[in-house]
């Protein structure tokens, strides 16, 4: 009868009480527990984690005969009856018969409730072993205001698991009374537990209390559990790696004393493995309980202007839809793009400079430029592709897109760097351990997502002095960024195996002009880095390897483009086959002088003659090198059609822009700017047929406003008759 009794089908005691949500770390750590639904803080331990110390000392306190008894012990009985009818109050239940009273909710005052506890004793002895009584009772014991069972005990008062317990704490925990009127460690409990161990001869002095340790509930990652808490309950295995945790935080709490006087006084930061994309660390704010910079505002789910962290992913881009390449020549010079007239962040301008230098030192025009030659997709298409959420209209943010003009958050920002590290192959983030890595949606070629990863991986740290290439092994890509205004400092980066986001600022949007990403975010950004290389120095890093599509070429050092005969030095630079531009450099070119006179001549020559290699830089570039104070010379004019044959390139009015006019203000006007080749003097610009004026090179742009509504066909020619168009939609408005 007793094994079918025990054969038979019943629920584990587990699974009779709501138990806390729990929130585990990869690494094994109780992040946090909740309460039950019931108000009370339970987390069930499996025996086999409760150490023998506590399970001993339970048994001796409560119930010696534990084993050996049915359920109910009747020389225990007898004994505590007489002995409270003498007054002095002793119990005689088994320890089944107080899970009994626990489990079933009984009134066990009075001798009826007394008789039907000590059935249900027996009961439950008949239908479990001794080993998950025990596991049970240990588990729903009270101890002390809403805390039931050693799991939840042990890490409220001794702020670790059971299974690390001391003998003398175990101890502790298994005389600490039923059902006392205030939480277990206030003085005068601590007293009564004092003089019970002197009672049972297990006093020690070294015996920590409750209460008398400080620990309280775990409260680890408090941004990142909030998170999970929101879409889960039970337990939750999280990704997230305790140690690496603390380390984010031990080294922002340290980076914020010490310049906290520059107003520096919230950070975020966020860590990701890009191998199976978990998130590692989450750090939601310098410090969860200060309410002076709104703590409890998780950094990483906040929307922020992301300023030029925001650049790869153009240039990545850039390089897939076959615009430029990393050697690629750029201008930075005063533009404008139509209305938008974009500054570089120190106010100056450096002139011609490759794509590869444009994106390291950070330079907006150029970005901006790039931005503007962008097909499918655009950078906001891209953004969308990306997951970036609550985005608003592609012409609400216009150009100023690519300066950190829209929104993102940190999580998203980290999505996007991962998939730079993971071939352009865009990943969820993963927060708990049975979230499956997704299939993933390429954004990017392998071959772009390399070459912009390489480029970024040739950016200098700020602390750059000889000894840091030698202390830090693992690679890293980083970017900085600044929004506008001085709100939000960035460094965003690629570290070794991982993806590291910082952010600096204040959630209030506060200004800030020490909230500069390069000044501000990036070093914190390396001091976790270099903390997390050290700290994990044995960790595998993925082989950074060129994909099978793409090549190493030669390309000419000035021009970036593939030397010609009189290119004097060259360069290597990453190549897509199919997509990058690529054609012969016509920068340098010989030009036959007459010995005697040193001016250009054509053939048959008369006399002896030199051949001089000349720069033929257009027009535009010529004037960045003459405001820079290092003027080109200039090439002399040949008549003989030895010239190259390069067209004016417009960059006024731009290409897919409906212009719009104000009646009301006369005086607004289209600038029209070229470049044009280095033997022009003077260009002619039409509207169709008509005649909108003429201009010298060198001398500034032309101002034009048309007539009429509708489309107008803008041409551009030379005095050498090479020629551009370029449509242009116009509309009037009051």
């Amino acid at each position: 009868m007793l094994i079918a009794l025990r054969v038979w089908n019943h629920v584990p005691f587990s699974k009779r009480v709501p138990l806390s949500t729990a929130v585990w770390s990869a690494d094994g750590e109780l992040l946090r527990f909740t309460l039950a639904s019931d108000d009370q803080y339970r987390l069930w331990t499996p025996l086999s984690e409760m150490p023998p110390a506590l399970t001993q000392a339970f048994i001796l306190k409560e119930d010696r005969w534990f084993y050996w008894h049915p359920g109910v012990n009747p020389v225990a009985l007898v004994r505590g009856g007489v002995r409270t009818l003498r007054g002095s109050r002793q119990g005689g239940s088994t320890l089944t018969m107080q899970l009994a009273r626990l489990v079933y909710r009984m009134n066990t005052k009075s001798p009826g409730g007394k008789l039907k506890q000590a059935c249900a004793a027996i009961w439950l002895e008949a239908r479990y072993s001794k080993r998950e009584l025990l596991e049970a009772y240990l588990n729903l014991a009270p101890f002390g205001g809403n805390i039931q069972g050693a799991g939840a005990a042990s890490r409220i008062y001794f702020g670790k698991a059971p299974s690390r317990l001391t003998p003398g704490e175990a101890i502790t925990l298994a005389v600490i009374p039923q059902r006392p009127s205030v939480r277990a460690g206030h003085t005068i409990q601590a007293g009564l537990l004092r003089a019970r161990l002197r009672l049972v001869g297990e006093w020690r002095e070294e015996v920590a209390l409750p209460g008398e340790t400080g620990a309280e509930i775990p409260q680890l990652a408090p941004h990142f559990v909030d998170a999970l808490l929101t879409q889960r309950s039970g337990r939750i295995d999280s990704t997230l790696d305790s140690g690496l945790q603390r380390l984010v935080e031990r080294q922002t709490t340290r980076y914020i004393g010490q310049y906290g006087e520059r107003g520096i006084r919230n950070a975020s930061a966020l860590l990701v493995d890009t191998r199976d994309m978990s998130v590692k660390a989450w750090l939601g704010s310098a410090d969860y309980h200060e309410v002076a910079i709104d703590g409890q505002v998780n950094g990483v789910l906040a929307k922020r202007s992301p300023g030029s962290t925001l650049k790869p992913f153009i240039y990545g881009l850039a390089l897939d839809q076959g615009v430029l390449h990393p050697r690629t020549i750029l201008k930075d010079a005063p533009t404008s793009f139509g209305p938008f007239t974009p500054e570089n962040f120190d106010g100056r301008f450096l002139g011609p400079l490759p794509a590869e230098e444009a994106l390291i030192r950070s330079r907006n025009i150029p970005a901006v430029w790039v931005a503007t030659q962008l097909k499918q997709p655009t950078l906001f298409e891209f953004l969308e592709s990306a997951g970036v959420t609550r985005l608003k209209s592609e012409e609400h943010y216009g150009l100023a897109l690519a300066l950190g003009g829209g929104e993102v958050t940190m999580e998203e920002l980290a999505g996007m760097y991962a998939m730079l590290a993971n071939q352009g192959v865009l990943h969820r983030l993963r927060m708990t351990q049975d979230a499956k890595v997704d299939a993933g949606v390429r954004l990017l070629s392998p071959e772009a997502a390399f070459v912009t990863v390489d480029m970024l991986r040739r950016n200098p740290r700020p602390d750059e002095d000889g000894t840091i290439a030698t202390r830090t092994r693992w690679p890293m890509a980083w970017k900085t960024g600044t929004s506008w205004g001085f709100r939000d400092a960035w460094t965003a980066g690629i570290v070794g195996p991982y993806v590291l986001v910082v952010w600096i600022g204040d959630f209030s949007g506060k200004s800030n002009a020490s909230f500069i990403g390069a000044d501000a975010a990036a070093p914190l950004f390396f001091r976790i880095a270099d903390a997390l290389n050290l700290a994990r120095s044995k960790e595998q890093v993925p082989a950074f390897l060129p994909p099978a599509g793409v090549s190493r070429v030669a390309v000419c050092a000035a021009s970036g483009d593939l030397p010609n005969a009189w290119c004097p030095s060259t360069v290597d630079t990453w190549y897509i086959p199919g997509k990058s531009p690529i054609r012969v450099s016509q920068l340098h070119r010989a030009v036959a002088v007459d010995a005697r006179t040193g001016e250009a001549v054509c053939p048959p020559y008369a006399g002896p003659v030199l051949m001089e290699v000349y720069e033929f830089w257009p027009s535009d570039m010529l004037k960045l090198f003459r405001e820079a104070g290092v003027p080109r010379r200039k090439p002399p004019v040949q008549a003989c059609g030895a010239d190259s044959e390069e067209p004016p390139r417009i960059s006024s009015p731009l290409r897919s822009v409906s212009y719009t006019f104000r009646r009301s203000a006369p005086k607004e006007v289209i600038s029209l700017e070229a470049s044009s080749a280095a033997d022009v003097r003077q260009v002619f610009w039409f509207d169709g047929a008509a005649l909108i004026g003429k201009a010298r090179v060198g001398e500034g742009a032309l101002g034009w406003r048309p007539t009429a509504d509708g489309a107008h066909l803008l041409r551009i020619i030379d005095d050498h008759g090479r020629s551009a168009e370029r449509d242009v939609q116009v509309q009037f408005a009051p």
